[in-house]
């Protein structure tokens, strides 16, 4: 037997359940979720960047980066579902992919979006119970948070440094900041993350500055150099997984903003 299952693109994505489940994972944040559902035994291919849980993945197989996918190795572990992202992977292999397997693709800009994509995972792998159990989970701990802010706060979000990149606007990022009762002074820039001069930075004149740990590896030797830039500024290394990972992490999000906006209230 098998069902039609629409993905966050609006694509139908046909699901075999007569098979036995052989899951690829192409997103860390994915990857975390589905382990966490208690899908261990059915994932076969993990990307190098998918780091947790650290005491599973280093047994998993690796399938190349998010960006740069090893096709052939993928083919040859035959899976019966690949599970990808739009905007974390590249368009033109999730093409090739979808060519010979069932490819479910999410498109996360907001919670929603991301409690939507747990519920459809969960209904793909056998696992609607664990994944509802699991969206009810966040859903509550987010709707209790209040960000002890009275003022909202510019903030310009950096995810990279050379070039200068920033979180912009339709993402899961902004969303979070948001949440947190901040204003991202580059939300109005196009593109999702706008690569910005120094000379832009000046003149956002952002209150605070966040230096994500990742995808870029922002560090304490990083935070003098934006000081130069924005004597004014406070500047903050973030989290960067919890404010982007759009999976089971987002459990420990809204106490980890909680912190983050009563240590900045002043």
């Amino acid at each position: 037997m098998s069902f039609l299952l629409k993905d966050q693109l609006g694509r139908e994505v046909k699901i075999d359940t007569d098979s036995p489940l052989r899951i690829i994972s192409l997103v860390p944040s994915q990857t975390e979720l589905l382990f966490d559902l208690g899908l261990e035994e059915q994932i076969v291919g993990i990307t190098k960047f998918c780091v947790h849980p650290k005491d599973k993945v280093a047994r998993q197989e690796k399938i190349g980066g998010t960006k740069n996918l090893n096709i052939e190795k993928i083919k040859a572990l035959n899976p019966t579902l690949i599970i990808a992202n739009k905007e974390e992977n590249e368009k033109e292999q999730i093409e090739e992919l979808a060519k010979h397997f069932p490819a479910w693709i999410s498109d996360v800009t907001d919670l929603t979006n991301a409690l939507e994509m747990i519920v459809s995972v969960g209904k793909m792998t056998g696992k609607e119970k664990e994944a509802e159990v699991l969206r009810n989970k966040i859903s509550e701990k987010f709707s209790v948070f209040s960000a002890p802010l009275r003022d909202k706060k510019s903030v310009a979000y950096f995810i990279w440094e050379k070039p200068f990149m920033v979180a912009g606007n339709r993402t899961f990022i902004n969303d979070m900041l948001q949440r947190c009762g901040f204003k991202n002074c580059f939300q109005n820039l196009s593109g999702h993350y706008p690569e910005i001069s120094e000379h832009q930075l000046q003149e956002a004149k952002p209150q605070i500055i966040f230096l994500s740990s990742e995808p870029y590896p922002f560090k304490e030797k990083h935070m003098s150099d934006f000081k130069k830039i924005c004597p004014s500024s406070e500047i903050n290394l973030v989290d960067g997984e919890l404010f982007s990972w759009y999976g089971s992490r987002m459990l420990q999000a809204p106490e980890y903003f909680r912190k983050l906006a009563k240590k900045l209230q002043h």
